[in-house]
């Protein structure tokens, strides 16, 4: 069960650097988060994909352990990538989402332009923009490496949508849906038969 001030892992996916942070945020409140540790997780190149990803996870085990987060925040899978890439990336991300599940985080995931939209203002943000913004956002002292900035913003993300959550999660059931229900095959109105030519 979460507490008062629930923390936030933020995860920038990779099976070479993976970057990860932690926040801490006020339950129910639109309060600035309190960044807590960021870093980058190293795997090396000369090892096997099996092995790269059993490192992954063992070194987030570590931070979960120590840091102990209530949710994970991780980037979501895009198309602007090339398909050797975009599968290893889902590799990764399934390891992830493996030690996550095991350490019972409740998991979000977050396209990376939503991301640079809700931290920088601006969908497509370089990596240099989101290291300053995430650096002034959390008042340190010098920028994070790139692939743990990513991962602070995305856990600031994740923080900065809090409060539409809750408030979504406080509506009725039958106020959530988006989508209007479509109505039955047999009550729907029907177009005539088209006319036939006389032969």
């Amino acid at each position: 069960m979460m507490g008062p001030m629930p923390r936030i892992l933020g995860v920038d996916p990779g099976t070479l650097r993976c970057g990860y942070a932690v926040v801490e945020t006020t339950a129910g409140r639109a309060t600035k988060p309190r960044y807590i540790e960021c870093g980058v997780v190293e795997l090396p190149a000369q090892e096997s994909i099996a092995e790269r990803l059993r490192l992954l996870a063992s070194d987030l085990r570590d931070v979960i352990a120590e840091l102990h987060p209530d949710e994970l925040a991780l980037e979501s899978a895009f198309a602007g990538v090339n398909i050797r890439s975009a599968l290893l990336l889902g590799q990764a991300r399934g390891a992830i989402l493996l030690v996550a599940a095991e350490a019972g985080l409740r998991c979000s995931e977050y396209p990376p332009a939503t991301v640079k939209k809700t931290v920088c203002g601006n969908g497509r943000a370089q990596k240099s923009e989101v290291q300053r913004i995430v650096s002034w956002l959390c008042n340190l002292s010098s920028p994070p490496a790139p692939d743990a900035a990513d991962a602070v913003a995305i856990a600031l993300c994740h923080a900065f949508h809090a409060p539409q959550r809750a408030l979504t999660a406080q509506l009725p059931a039958t106020l959530r849906a988006t989508k209007p229900r479509r109505p039955p095959l047999h009550d729907r109105p029907t177009a005539p038969p088209p006319a036939r030519s006389g032969r």
